[in-house]
């Protein structure tokens, strides 16, 4: 890739890492979504505008990731059947309670996190460090919101580990 200065060859495995994560962003935007509209309780007025703040975000992510497949030169996957067939993420009910909500949410968060470092570790072995930057600011995103969401779901009885 001329203008790149990066070898085609190199970034194939770097795309398709990222067109993962793509299904992954899609499935985990969509189950923001479900869970923004259909929390339920004392803790709705927290989560609901937390679920929008964060699905505001994930869609921004869908984009950033889809543009950097095609700044690769590759074509991103755009059809839900592949995205279902392709995610780590799996969908939920709408019926989901508040707490488990957020206990799923985190647990997505790690299969979000291991996908990113996937493309990481591809994008390093082909010298690609436009894709690393982008990608490693959002793992320092999901990191922060993952600690914010484990501490709210966390008893007030609970401490933080001592170092």
């Amino acid at each position: 890739m001329g203008y790149l200065n990066l070898d085609k060859k190199k970034t194939t495995a770097t795309a398709k890492e990222l067109n993962i994560l793509l299904a992954d962003y899609h499935l985990y935007y969509q189950k923001l979504r479900n869970f923004h509209w259909n929390v339920v309780g004392r803790n709705f007025f927290d989560l609901h505008i937390k679920f929008e703040e964060m699905y505001e975000d994930a869609k921004l992510k869908v984009d950033e990731i889809a543009e950097r497949i095609l700044t690769l030169r590759y074509q991103p996957t755009s059809n839900l059947s592949d995205y279902l067939e392709m995610s780590n993420i799996k969908e939920s009910s709408g019926e989901t309670k508040d707490l488990e909500m957020v206990k799923i949410l985190l647990d997505d968060h790690g299969k979000l996190l291991k996908q990113m470092r996937k493309v990481v570790e591809k994008a390093d072995e082909a010298g690609d460090e436009g894709t690393i930057d982008l990608i490693g600011g959002f793992i320092g995103h999901i990191e922060k919101i993952s600690w914010m969401l484990d501490a709210w779901a966390m008893k007030s009885s609970d401490n933080h580990p001592e170092v």
